[in-house]
């Protein structure tokens, strides 16, 4: 994985601070050349990574990345799914027959739709989660996806009902159809590394809320300390700046101080909040990120 990575918060209205600030984010960002432009930025800057949800209006970024594939000939996209709000507005607007069909793979629909009803009658969990894979990831084709994420919303979903197998499924299913790594995001860190490990889930990619302030941190920021340092895992870094909590340069002296931390994903919409974010990692980042972590204590 790259260092730096540019996530997508701050184009579809969330801030976790302020609701003003997500309200002009959500008058600005209504035209998808303001997007593109931001976008950019952080190409220029040298962030080549895109960690994005499959909210419907990205499918219009890939579409722009497709035309311009020599401008954006480094550029890869980190999946992050489900998108959640978008099945549920669908099921409101359209009812759950329609809204099923709407996320089908266009290529033989009917037969997924065929495979669809027989994966619910019999309970099976892998034929329906893959054909929701093969939806949310319609908009990506003939683009890099090394590394496709499930959403915290399901990954914590199915933490608490105890489905850790699910995980396994999903990483073999994205390695095998998308040649892709998976990605766990989460809001329960230290659960989260020991469910991936009973599932055979081997050295793990995780994101989940790492800052000083333990904003968002469940379990807070001791046990989640403990878990980076014990655990086998890679670890992205988000809110590391407990949304605009914490200055800059401290959120990143602190996440430069832990083990195991091999990216950082942050959103932003001006170019010098990019930049210097950008700076401040690659400053940090020789001798401190990812440096070699202390070996786990024995069982």
């Amino acid at each position: 994985m790259e260092r730096v990575l540019f996530g997508d918060n701050q184009f579809f209205a969330i801030n976790h601070m302020s609701e003003d600030k997500a309200r002009a984010q959500a008058i600005r960002f209504q035209d998808i050349d303001q997007i593109v432009r931001v976008l950019d930025d952080a190409y220029d800057c040298g962030i080549h990574v895109f960690m994005c949800t499959t909210h419907d209006r990205i499918a219009d970024i890939c579409d722009h990345v497709r035309s311009n594939k020599r401008r954006y000939q480094a550029l890869k996209f980190y999946p992050c799914m489900p998108y959640a709000y978008k099945y549920a507005n669908a099921i409101t607007e359209f009812g759950m027959i329609d809204a099923v069909r709407r996320f089908l793979p266009d290529e033989g629909a009917l037969g997924a739709l065929l495979r669809g009803g027989m994966s619910i009658a019999k309970k099976d969990v892998e034929g329906i989660m893959r054909l929701l894979i093969d939806a949310e990831m319609r908009m990506f084709h003939d683009l890099p996806t090394p590394v496709i994420f499930l959403q915290n919303l399901v990954t914590d979903l199915l933490l608490g009902l105890g489905a850790n197998t699910t995980y396994k499924l999903f990483a073999e299913y994205v390695r095998s159809a998308y040649g892709a790594e998976a990605g766990f995001i989460t809001m329960n860190l230290p659960r989260l590394v020991d469910a991936l490990e009973s599932a055979g889930v081997d050295n793990p990619i995780v994101c989940a809320n790492i800052n000083k302030a333990g904003f968002r941190m469940c379990g807070g920021v001791k046990a989640c300390e403990e878990a980076i340092a014990t655990r086998r895992f890679r670890l992205i870094a988000m809110s590391v700046l407990a949304s605009g909590a914490i200055a800059p340069r401290e959120a990143v002296e602190y996440i430069g101080g832990l083990d195991r931390v091999e990216a950082v994903v942050f959103g932003a919409s001006t170019r010098k909040n990019i930049q210097e974010m950008k700076q401040l990692i690659d400053e940090l980042s020789t001798d401190r990120l990812s440096r070699p972590a202390s070996p786990s204590p024995p069982k």
